[in-house]
């Protein structure tokens, strides 16, 4: 008997099944529903249902005693209106701002680090990375005793070239910068093992060709390594920024109850805990943060419709 006829039919069953919609689906795509199942349910248990539950939160009162009771917009009301608010988003945008600078650095140590020739690459790139990996916790004790004003290393040093102490993190006009610092030298590592990923991901036929050419290091820097590493470049700066706005833990080590710098120098992330842990305002600390959500989800729109004009796929 020939196989043929059936075959053919198969193959007309299967055109009208996909003409019609209704395609049963393979063995394949039924596994990669299954493998991708343990993310989606984790993603709705963990991140969608309280996305949910914090936007219902926001237009509620918490009692003191348990318990919740709808106010309306009364809590949006409050967070346009408090003064405290846009001070503290002003903070975050600058820790955002000087956190970007970070990118800059770990691609030109990340150039360097690439050369060729170079011995103890591993050892530079690990000790570039141990920062990321340390404890905030860590980090901001170390910090707070190398900026102390009266017997801090930074004081010291300075006080060699006949500059007066400073008490960095207590002054108001240097705390906010004294912290988006120790931001910058806690993360560049990080950013530092993405870009010479990026970089050791472009042909080196492009570098060969250009030095035939006569282009000195400098001109193949902006002329084949940027160009090629913006895509990973697009990528470091979304999570670069992401990271910035929700900054909080490096602030709450390194900035006492009592500093007088306190309020010059709190986040918006900050002052979610204020008013969700320690005044006991759960629904604007709900309204707050689900705000903070809309500002990260409208600059990260941002980014993705800029990227069009400087990012280039190869």
């Amino acid at each position: 008997m020939s196989v043929f006829p059936a075959t053919a039919a198969a193959k007309a069953a299967d055109r009208r099944a996909t003409a019609s919609g209704s395609r049963p689906r393979s063995r394949n795509e039924k596994a990669a529903y299954l493998f991708v199942a343990p993310l989606g349910i984790g993603f709705a248990v963990f991140y969608f249902w309280p996305l949910l539950q914090t936007f219902y939160f926001s237009f509620t009162e918490f009692g003191a005693f348990g318990g919740h009771t709808f106010v309306g917009t009364d809590n949006y009301v409050r967070v346009v209106k408090d003064v405290t608010v846009w001070q503290a988003l002003g903070n975050t945008l600058i820790y955002t701002l000087i956190g970007l600078t970070a990118l800059p650095v770990a691609i030109v140590v990340a150039s360097l680090l690439n050369r060729r020739g170079l011995r103890g690459v591993a050892v530079y790139r690990a000790l570039y990375f141990v920062p990321f990996v340390t404890l905030p916790v860590a980090v901001g004790l170390v910090w707070n005793w190398l900026y102390n004003g009266d017997f801090g290393l930074l004081n010291e040093i300075l006080s060699w070239f006949g500059v007066d102490r400073h008490y960095w993190v207590s002054d108001p006009s240097t705390a906010v910068y004294a912290i988006g610092t120790v931001i910058v030298w806690s993360t560049t590592g990080y950013y530092l093992i993405i870009f010479m990923a990026g970089i050791k991901g472009i042909p080196r036929d492009y570098y060969e060709a250009a030095e035939i050419d006569g282009a000195g290091a400098l001109r193949r820097f902006f002329t084949i390594t940027l160009p090629l590493l913006s895509p990973t470049l697009f990528f470091a700066s979304i999570i670069c920024m992401i990271n910035s706005l929700q900054t909080f833990d490096l602030i709450y080590i390194m900035m006492a109850e009592k500093n007088p710098a306190i309020g010059d120098t709190q986040s918006i992330v900050g002052l979610f805990y204020k008013w969700a842990f320690v005044e006991n305002a759960q629904g604007a600390a709900a309204a707050l943060a689900f705000l903070l959500m809309v500002v990260i989800a409208g600059l990260t729109f941002l980014q993705f419709r800029l990227q069009k004009r400087w990012v280039h796929y190869a």
